[in-house]
């Protein structure tokens, strides 16, 4: 029996009280997002119990209790304290998935800071914008990543402090650096957490959007309420599972579902550091028994591309329940995990701003393979008119997917932004910004974003950045970027360029180009292919139309081009 029962009793009883009664929480509480993960589960006889198994790239196992982690997080707290870092102030993690990187981003909101996790691939330019926006104050970092930050350090008078965790006798510190070492710190047995009530900022995720810079989501402590109650009934956690998140903590699913929801449930989790390998992972899954898999379809359509011989080299009886994240899970990725696993991945859809999980297929519910499935209980969902924003009644029609706000975990605002935040809404709803159909039984079928966003392997790509870096370079006179179709990607970046006089398109620039381009932004975001032209696009008002490229890479008809300038 799932944790959820049956989805419709649960739509007919559903409070979010459920999970506030079960996490001790009354409206009016101290909640502090870091105390829950370990103190509490410390509190309910869960000190001994295995709360991360972390194994690195060589294959070295290190393996700690939540007894450890809470000794661990409150000396991470006591030491940012020391520095001087304030309630409020903002802490990045810009490392790879360290056991540091789990540890820190609780010791952070252990002293009250706000946690800010950035991919550990970004380049110096993308760190900058981020750090720049949201006026970091400390960073905890690595050896291998000081480099990007040191470049950028002048340009960021409010960065007092770059934290290395793996720093030893043989590295040189300069200006700002302190060293860290988590092992030999000594351990704290009683710190005061900060006291953090439901509306206190706790977790800064950036995203960015088709235009201007990246954008930050703010979220707050109570969004542990819905991270916990959809981590136990979507992904079924269970007190005996050994559970796998696939995703980096720089990206929302790594937090809400790499750390916070799984530990809030008090589950065992497995991280691996390391590249994607389908032999690797199946040797993963098959060592440290893992039952509950959380992954993405850009790895599922990798793990199909090796096939299901590989599969059967490997004793993977261990895994009870799958999951999907990050973009549409194509029917095919679904039967063929039928196939390779014997269960079917059950897709999920949600974004950086809802913090959740909001429309899925919960376990016991049957499958429709390529559908997202139905809203969660208490996330009001609804597909709406493209010009009316009033919902769609016909089984079939395409429209917007929107939200009625009041769930715990939707993001609070976007950081020094409220009039992008505000656009967000639509005739009381918040407008998610994909489109989608509902069919006849409730079921909701994704079509295609509303807007420019890239969706690269499940990550979410803003033309601006990379267009950005591009028009940096001598030779580049205008540039677009776009999503084209890929096979295991789903889209890869497509960039336009138009040259300035005196500069002839060849594979020589373009070589030069990427080369450039490379050191300024994240893997994620470099273009794979780049098309020479001789003008883009624009409307009369100067503005480039991405569509029409796109539509061009999709072979979609391009619809009404009235704005378009006449060259």
């Amino acid at each position: 029996m799932s944790n959820i029962g049956t989805y419709e009793e649960r739509l007919k009883s559903f409070d979010w009280s459920i999970a506030e009664k079960e996490l001790d929480y009354k409206s009016g509480d101290k909640i502090n997002i870091g105390w829950f993960l370990s103190d509490r589960n410390c509190q309910k006889g869960l000190a001994k119990k295995l709360a991360l198994i972390h194994e690195d790239h060589e294959g070295k196992v290190r393996k700690y209790t939540f007894d450890d982690m809470r000794t661990i997080t409150n000396a991470m707290a006591v030491f940012l304290q020391k520095l001087g870092i304030k309630p409020g102030e903002r802490v990045c993690i810009f490392m790879d998935r360290a056991p540091e990187l789990y540890f820190s981003f609780q010791g952070i909101l252990k002293m009250g800071g706000v946690a800010q996790p950035l991919f550990s691939a970004f380049g110096d330019e993308s760190l900058f914008t981020r750090l720049d926006n949201a006026k970091t104050a400390a960073i905890f970092t690595q050896k291998k990543h000081v480099a990007k930050v040191r470049k950028i350090l002048n340009t960021l008078p409010e960065l007092r402090h770059i934290i290395i965790v793996d720093a030893d006798e043989t590295t040189t510190l300069r200006d700002r650096e302190i060293a860290y070492n988590m092992e030999k710190e000594p351990r704290v047995e009683s710190f005061e957490v900060f006291p953090s009530t439901a509306e206190t900022p706790s977790v800064l995720h950036y995203t960015s959007g088709t235009t201007g810079q990246p954008k930050g989501a703010q979220h707050v402590h109570y969004s542990l309420i819905s991270q916990y109650l959809t981590a136990k009934w979507v992904l079924d956690l269970q007190p005996d599972d050994i559970y796998w998140c696939n995703a980096d903590p720089g990206w929302v699913t790594g937090t809400s579902y790499g750390i916070i929801g799984p530990w809030a449930n008090g589950i065992t989790q497995v991280v691996l550091d390391a590249g994607f390998s389908a032999e690797r992972w199946y040797k993963t899954i098959e060592k440290h028994k893992i039952t509950v898999w959380y992954s993405a379809p850009t790895a599922i359509r990798l793990l199909m591309r090796e096939g299901t011989e590989v599969v059967k080299k490997h004793d993977l009886s261990c895994l009870r329940h799958l999951c999907s994240v990050g973009e549409p899970l194509n029917p095919e990725a679904v039967i063929w995990s039928q196939e390779a696993f014997g269960k079917m991945f059950h897709d999920t859809f949600w974004q950086t701003e809802t913090g959740c999980i909001v429309i899925t297929n919960v376990p016991g519910m049957p499958i429709k393979p390529g559908s997202m499935g139905k809203p969660f209980p208490g996330i009001t969902a609804a597909v709406l008119d493209l010009k009316t924003y009033e919902p769609i009644t016909k089984a079939g029609t395409v429209g917007l997917i929107a939200l009625k706000p009041g769930w715990p975990s939707m993001m609070r605002t976007y950081w020094n932004n409220p009039t992008v935040y505000q656009s967000k809404f639509k005739n009381g709803w918040y407008v998610c910004g994909d489109r989608a159909s509902i069919d006849a039984d409730g079921y909701y079928w994704f079509v295609g974003r509303d807007d420019d966003v890239i969706n690269t392997g499940g990550h979410l790509v803003g033309p601006f950045e990379i267009e950005s870096a591009l028009l940096e370079h001598p030779a580049v006179a205008e540039s677009a970027a776009v999503g084209k179709p890929d096979q295991v990607n789903m889209e890869v970046v497509k960039a336009f360029v138009a040259l300035k006089p005196g500069f002839q398109p060849g594979d020589d620039l373009e070589l030069e180009i990427m080369n450039f381009i490379r050191k300024k932004l994240s893997p994620l975001a470099m273009p794979q292919e780049i098309e020479f032209v001789k003008s883009l696009p624009k409307t009369r008002s100067g503005k480039i139309m991405r569509r029409v490229l796109r539509a061009q890479e999709w072979g979609e008809p391009i619809g009404d081009i009235s704005t378009l300038e006449n060259d």
